[in-house]
């Protein structure tokens, strides 16, 4: 059972929303922590729009510039998410990096999963990068977003069995399911349990000092 109040959630993606909508369903379900107050997004024709009004979950495309990789002015993105009082943000599928404007915002309460065990395959295009390198194990990572790209501190990771004459697109289907299950599961943890940072490590438990923003 969770000992504090659900914790306001803001997803922000960027294509399909797959992830976006497991946390959603997750969240209905009381198996998030927390209730999603906000999908952000930076194009105005990803697919994820279309599921954040079937899921009645509000929408926003606040502007993201001319650059490919990051925002230009994170500052509209941080006004809309103090306004709905989000006190923690998840990364679901959203293509460019965050700097200095978020990450002092919400220290330590940004979280991305990633499809590959970091810190192999950082980066794009990360499960074709592990199935063309012939790995036999790849897998999914949930971290703390910093500076470097996905370079965070790891919360938790699933690995996922790469089989023999597995193709591209039957990893790619098994990856994003168990990416569905680790994302809620690992954020639930995250907000009901107390942690702390060993050095990179991140320790949960009741034995942990609980983290001061959670």
């Amino acid at each position: 059972m969770l000992t504090s109040a659900p914790a306001t959630i803001a997803v922000l993606a960027s294509g399909s929303g797959t992830n976006f909508e497991s946390l959603t369903l997750a969240a209905r379900r009381g198996e998030l922590g927390g209730e999603i107050a906000v999908l952000l997004c930076d194009r105005p024709t990803a697919p994820v729009l279309e599921r954040a009004r079937r899921l009645g979950i509000e929408a926003l495309c606040p502007p993201a510039g001319r650059f490919r990789t990051r925002l230009e002015d994170e500052g509209p993105w941080l006004a809309a998410l103090r306004e709905r009082s989000v006190g923690t943000v998840l990364l679901a599928g959203f293509m460019r990096r965050l700097h200095d404007t978020l990450l002092a915002a919400f220290p330590d309460r940004i979280l991305n999963i990633h499809p590959s065990l970091l810190p192999a395959f950082p980066g794009l295009d990360a499960i074709r990068r592990a199935w063309e390198h012939g790995v036999r194990v790849t897998g999914c990572t949930v971290h703390l977003v910093t500076p470097e790209v996905d370079g965070g501190p790891i919360l938790a990771q699933r690995a996922v069995e790469v089989r023999d004459r597995e193709t591209l697109a039957s990893l790619e289907a098994r990856m994003h399911e168990a990416e569905h299950r680790l994302y809620p599961a690992t954020v639930r943890r995250y907000l009901a349990e107390p942690w702390r940072r060993e050095g990179r490590r991140i320790v949960f438990g009741s034995g942990a000092v609980e983290n001061a923003h959670a």
